[in-house]
């Protein structure tokens, strides 16, 4: 099953105060190498942008007016992600407001339970007491933030996706070419972009967070 990376921008917070996606980005990889398709869209979310979503991403209510609407898009959302496992950091969040969306084009929902990875609940069982933002994490695994200059889900979504293979543990997914017209092949088919996995060793401040957590832990079931 191929993956998708997915991230998504808003208008702000609560979908209780029907707040709208104004940007959405989906990577599609296998074994979480990039296959070369994107989807990417701005929407028109049909309202104001909130002052504090613009100082986070940047897109103004006037910029985006130019864009089309979330129903103009849904149909082509709907058949690139289909079938395949969503990976998400902090998936109630971009689940709630694709849901929220789909609602109002009578769109059969997302399962939050079903083929969805949230980046985020992983993190926060392997590190707690740390913070576990994608800019935390990135860090800790000493990934390139310098294109990260304010918040965007095509970015968001490489840089996830080189989170998630930290996260897992493995071994950085490689191409092996049988002859020298494989590798053109392939060259000429997609771009194969280099990445690397780095020992971090834990801060001071994280290895006595984390004791303190093994007390506490240690207290509540044994004692």
């Amino acid at each position: 099953m191929n993956e998708i990376i997915l991230d998504t921008e808003t208008t702000g917070l609560s979908i209780k105060e029907d707040h709208r996606i104004i940007e959405i980005a989906c990577i599609e990889t296998n074994n979480l190498l990039p296959t070369n398709k994107v989807f990417y869209k701005l929407i028109n979310p049909e309202r104001e942008v909130s002052n504090d979503a613009f100082k986070v991403h940047g897109y103004s209510t006037e910029k985006l007016k130019k864009e089309k609407k979330f129903s103009e898009i849904a149909k082509e959302l709907v058949e690139f992600i289909a079938g395949k496992k969503l990976i998400i950091h902090n998936a109630p969040f971009d689940i709630g407001f694709l849901n929220h969306e789909f609602k109002k084009i009578n769109i059969d929902l997302i399962n939050l339970k079903e083929n969805v990875v949230d980046t985020l609940e992983i993190a926060r069982t392997k590190y707690p007491g740390s913070s576990n933002s994608l800019d935390s994490l990135c860090k800790k695994f000493n990934i390139d933030l310098s294109k990260r200059t304010k918040h965007n889900a095509l970015v968001d979504c490489e840089l996830l996706r080189q989170v998630y293979i930290n996260l897992k543990g493995e071994k950085e997914p490689t191409l092996i070419f049988k002859n020298d017209a494989d590798e053109t092949k392939l060259s000429r088919q997609s771009k194969v972009l280099n990445y690397s996995k780095k020992i971090v060793k834990p801060r001071d401040t994280e290895i006595l967070e984390h004791k303190e957590f093994l007390k506490k832990e240690i207290k509540k079931n044994y004692f």
